[in-house]
């Protein structure tokens, strides 16, 4: 064991536990760039992968560490480490297993997700083991194991009573039906805490929209609190430690663009389970643009989440939608927010308020109540989802208020009279963005017709909205090049 000097780097990580060693360190130690080292400060130790400097920013007798390091060990007030050269985790050896098609156990399995969830892993190492469930798919048992690993490997919290949850596979631009669903079921007394994430590539997701209303990235004590008092919640997932190993893994997919199905299937079941839901119900839009694609696929995966439910402990009933536009008119954070308020107050969208009837009608049948569809229809045209909705706006911390889009605006009339037979829900996603969602709640896109609809030549198709006119000019820039909808 060696003693070294700490050099704060003040640069985050956003996960793994790095440092770096000046070379004449690294050589007399006899480790090389991502080798790792045990380094010790009190009675706290921990695992760090090293990187090598080859310049004169880390002298020798020296180590940089960064800030994910500083944190774990308290070294605020401490410039001083012990470090000592350490093997690699035993969960590569699994990770190369899987490379080479072999099949993982439950313990393999929960090894890698411990190592991800405590930052032993590189984001090279997690990418390999992405690699490996993508090339050779996993079976039922292992995407049992790792679902039930990530919930293991994470916080949870567990309510009284029948728990229900529900997820979209997504895709599609809008179809905001969570937040219709979420408190017509907690209007008829049943449990429904929901965590979502934030939009990565899209204009929105549902923690986005609920943003509007209010506060989203709530602890799990108010999480419980606002539970206790409406049966519901919507909030940010990343402000909790629920599933954190998914997060991580989801974030490499994302780079390498990889989406290996079995992990899909523990990513979306794995939230289920860490807030112990004992009813699912899982959208699967499917679409030319979505992200189930044939409806193969999605009665492939109709057919898994059934049986990794049954594994889980869990009753699970899966819904397969049109998946070929937006659900709803508005699309970005606000406009999708007030069609929600629409629909909830009695107006809005039909198809919006449609699919949320039966998906939570779907929710009443499975948990036992007859006639589900026709008490969904009955709770939400009397005003008691609406007066839920405020309740959990309340409970989360907002307030109920006039929502607004952005104030720059641009319409798009038809060019020609005639029927709309394609709307690109991958250009809405693409122009909104450009718009400024979702960070900038009021951007967005609305639109006035849907498939099949007549359209007259010179009616405004649809309209664009943004907070800055540079952004409004970039999204006509877009919308010159590409279309939106095809009337013939």
């Amino acid at each position: 064991m060696v003693k070294l000097g700490v050099k704060k780097l003040g640069l985050s990580t956003g996960g793994p536990l790095i440092g770096i060693l000046n070379e004449e360190d690294a050589r007399k130690l006899g480790i090389y760039a991502a080798d790792r080292i045990r380094v010790r400060q009190g009675k706290k130790e921990i695992s760090v992968l090293i990187d090598v400097a080859e310049n004169h920013n880390i002298k020798p007798g020296m180590i940089g560490l960064f800030d994910e390091v500083i944190r774990e060990l308290n070294l605020d007030g401490n410039k001083v480490v012990h470090a000592s050269v350490q093997n690699k985790p035993e969960s590569l050896a699994f990770i190369k297993e899987k490379l080479d098609g072999k099949e993982l156990s439950k313990d393999k399995i929960n090894c890698i997700v411990s190592d991800i969830v405590e930052n032993r892993l590189s984001e090279v190492e997690v990418g390999f083991f992405v690699s490996g469930c993508y090339k050779y798919n996993l079976n039922l048992n292992e995407i049992s194991y790792l679902t039930q690993a990530i919930v293991n490997n994470s916080q949870t919290i567990k309510f009284k009573g029948k728990t229900v949850d529900k997820h979209c596979t997504g895709g599609i631009p809008a179809n905001r039906t969570t937040m219709v669903v979420i408190p017509i079921v907690a209007a008829a007394g049943y449990t429904i805490p929901k965590t979502s994430s934030r939009a990565i590539t899209s204009p929105s997701g549902t923690a986005d929209v609920m943003e509007v209303l209010a506060p989203v990235d709530l602890s799990r004590e108010r999480i419980i609190q606002a539970v206790k008092k409406t049966n519901g919640c919507m909030v940010w997932g990343g402000a909790l430690d629920l599933a954190s190993a998914d997060d991580r893994i989801i974030k490499i997919e994302r780079v390498l663009s990889l989406d290996p199905e079995g992990m899909l299937l523990s990513s979306i079941m794995a939230k289920k389970k860490a807030v112990n839901a004992n009813y699912v119900l899982i959208d699967i839009p499917v679409g030319e643009e979505a992200k189930i694609k044939t409806k193969k696929r999605a009665v492939r995966l109709k057919r898994k989440f059934i049986k990794l439910g049954k594994k889980l402990g869990m009753k699970v009933k899966v819904m397969i939608s049109n998946g070929e536009q937006p659900v709803g008119n508005g699309v970005g954070p606000a406009l999708e927010a007030r069609d929600v308020m629409s629909v909830l107050a009695g107006d809005g969208p039909n198809d919006l308020k449609e699919k949320s009837i039966k998906i939570a009608g779907s929710i009443f049948s499975m948990v036992g109540m007859w006639n589900g569809e026709k008490k969904a229809r009955e709770i939400l045209e009397s005003g008691q989802a609406l007066e839920k909705m405020q309740e959990i706006i309340k409970a989360q911390g907002g307030k109920i208020k006039e929502i607004e889009a952005g104030r720059f605006r641009y319409s798009v009339k038809s060019p020609r009279s005639g029927v709309v037979k394609k709307i690109s829900n991958k250009n809405i996603n693409t122009v909104c963005r450009i718009l400024g969602c979702p960070k900038d709640k009021k951007a967005g896109l609305y639109l006035n017709f849907k498939l099949n609809n007549k359209v007259k030549r010179g009616q405004e198709i649809f309209s664009i909205y943004a907070e800055s006119k540079a952004k409004l000019d970039y999204g006509i820039e877009f919308l010159n090049k590409n279309k939106i909808m095809e009337i013939k």
